[in-house]
């Protein structure tokens, strides 16, 4: 199977982006997984992972800040999105839910 990454969507402005970025790579990396974030501010990067956003949030109306995705191939054609977290929450928090919504074999 593909690697897993999460992708975070983000703006530089956002508080909570930050309070969670002291920990959210670090987490995905024990978890196993790889890590991308993705600010909005930053065009080059936010063009290469706008397509897996935009499968998601078509019009990006509903999505929090940050809004993770947990993504097999991100940036390949036929990308698989196999969940999301949005909004701030604690670091075990943060864990639980992300490991929940890694698929078993």
């Amino acid at each position: 199977m593909t690697p897993l990454t999460v992708v975070k969507f983000s703006s530089e402005d956002c508080g909570t982006c930050h309070r969670m970025g002291h920990y959210d790579a670090k987490v995905a990396e024990e978890l196993g997984l790889s890590f991308v974030s993705v600010m909005l501010q930053d065009t080059d990067t936010y063009r290469r992972y706008r397509k897996v956003l935009l499968a998601q949030y078509p019009t990006k109306e509903g999505m929090g800040w940050p809004t993770y995705l947990l993504v097999s191939a991100p940036e390949e054609p036929d990308f698989v999105i196999h969940g999301e977290l949005k909004g701030g929450m604690p670091k075990g928090d943060f864990r639980e839910r992300l490991l929940a919504l890694v698929p078993t074999a």
